[in-house]
This record gives C-alpha cells, sequence and structure tokens, in this order.
C-alpha cells in the first residue's frame, strides 16, 4: 500500500502548491484529501486515517496546533510554518520534521525521506510540542494589526488584513486595498521588517503582497510569475530574485 498524506493549509495558491510540489518530489505518496482550515483537516483525520499529515501551523478556527494534539500518535506530523521558533520545539519534542514558507523542492524533499524512515515506527506523541508551541505562539513577536494613513485632515486606520499590496512611490509607500490606496511614510524595508512573513512576501524589490489578497500564479512569455489579486484588476510581476517562491505554483 502507497502512504497516505492529507495536506491542511488555509491559503489556496499555497494549497494549490504544495500539492503539485509534493506529487513532484514524492511520487508513491496518495494524497487521500487536502483541508482548507483546521476544522476539515480533523474531520479528514478521522475519515482517512492517513499515514502523514502535512499541516500548517497557523490556521483560522480550529489552529493547527489544535489539529496535531488530535493527530497526535495517530499518524507522523510535518509542521508547515512561517514562524522559525517553532522549529527548534518541533525538532526537540518528536515531529518528523518541519518546513519553512515559502516551501521549495530540496526542503519537501529532505522531509519526505524523514517521514519515509519513520514509517515503520509508531508516531510520535506531540502533546509536549504542542503546549510548547503554545506558549510559544502566546509569546510571539506582535507584528503589525493597523496602519494609520493621512486623507485630508482625517487619519484612516487600515488593518493589515485590508490591504493587497505595497509599493514603494518615490519618497513614500504606496498602500493598496480591494477599494482604496493611499501613500504613507513607512518604508518598504521598514514595513517588511514589521509585517508577518508568513503572509506578505516581498516578489519585487518595490513590492511586498499580501498573499492572502492572491487568487492565482500565471507565467509571462519568459516564465516569470504574474500574481492575479482576488479584488483588483490589476496584476503583479514577480522579479528574478523572488522567482523562486513560486517555483512550484
Amino acid at each position: 500500500m502507497p502512504p497516505r498524506a492529507i495536506i491542511a493549509e488555509d491559503e489556496p495558491v499555497l494549497r494549490t502548491g504544495f500539492k503539485k510540489l509534493l506529487t513532484a518530489v514524492w511520487p508513491e505518496v496518495e494524497i487521500v484529501a487536502v483541508a482548507k482550515d483546521g476544522s476539515q483537516a480533523l474531520q479528514l483525520l478521522g475519515e482517512h486515517h492517513p499515514d502523514v499529515l502535512f499541516l500548517d501551523i497557523q490556521m483560522p478556527g480550529l489552529s493547527g496546533l489544535e489539529v496535531a494534539r488530535a493527530a497526535s500518535g495517530h499518524c507522523h506530523v510535518v509542521f508547515v510554518t512561517g514562524y522559525d521558533q517553532y522549529a527548534v520545539a518541533a525538532f526537540e519534542h518528536g515531529a518528523i520534521d518541519y518546513l519553512m514558507k515559502p516551501v521549495t523542492a530540496t526542503r519537501l524533499s529532505a522531509a519526505c525521506q524523514r517521514v519515509r524512515e519513520r514509517l515503520t515506527t509508531h508516531p510520535a506523541n506531540l502533546e509536549a510540542l504542542v503546549q510548547r508551541l503554545e506558549n510559544a505562539a502566546a509569546n510571539r513577536r506582535a507584528y503589525l494589526r493597523w496602519i494609520n494613513a493621512e486623507s485630508g485632515a482625517k487619519v484612516q486606520l487600515t488593518t493589515v488584513e485590508e490591504i493587497c499590496y505595497f509599493q514603494a512611490d518615490t519618497k513614500y509607500t504606496r498602500m493598496v486595498t480591494a477599494d482604496r490606496e493611499a501613500l504613507i511614510r513607512i518604508p518598504l524595508k521598514e514595513l517588511l521588517e514589521q509585517l508577518d512573513p508568513a503572509e506578505f512576501w516581498q516578489i519585487h524589490r518595490a513590492t511586498i503582497v499580501n498573499m492572502n489578497a492572491v487568487a492565482e500564479v500565471s507565467r509571462d512569455p519568459r516564465g516569470h510569475p504574474i500574481l492575479h489579486l482576488k479584488k483588483r484588476r490589476e496584476t503583479l510581476a514577480v522579479s528574478q530574485p523572488f522567482a523562486h517562491l513560486f517555483k512550484q505554483m
């Protein structure tokens, strides 16, 4: 019987890309289900009883950590995360592996090899790991949550979830949401240091995109990635230094 896997990832673009990448680096694995959130992941675990779960830690609703607690001792778990502080804890407490976003073919291939080596062993008890990760999440660095933008005599408050992308604009940074734009005085480099790296990716020296706002990825005639947004008509070009982030999408 081929090994059976479930993928749990809440972002559609990342979910599709990860599935393609996993199929490419581990052709023998049977991906029996793909979950779009923690609640669905928990349900699919009960239905399919997979050998391995590729689990995004940060998911809305029922978190990845709660799913990991349910999977503990029942299947092998590979964590997928945008936060590197989870990595040490994952290795110290028996998880097969962890993957940092954006996931590369080389890194995923190494993780799959570790899974193959442990398939004949009983899955680890992850209770200590989950507790440690929950403590780490509670003490995690607070990323930028909202931005003030001047609009005439008023100051407009925008949450980072509303923002589709940022783009450098001479001395300012252009902040673009689904239905409006504003200029802010925070430099792009400074923004990059304050934004959650699991959600905001730099795709050009002058552009940071909210991956939650991306609907799909296509290619131009030269094979360079083009990002299509869910709520904006314009597309965003990915420059060569950042093209590897979308290699499997």
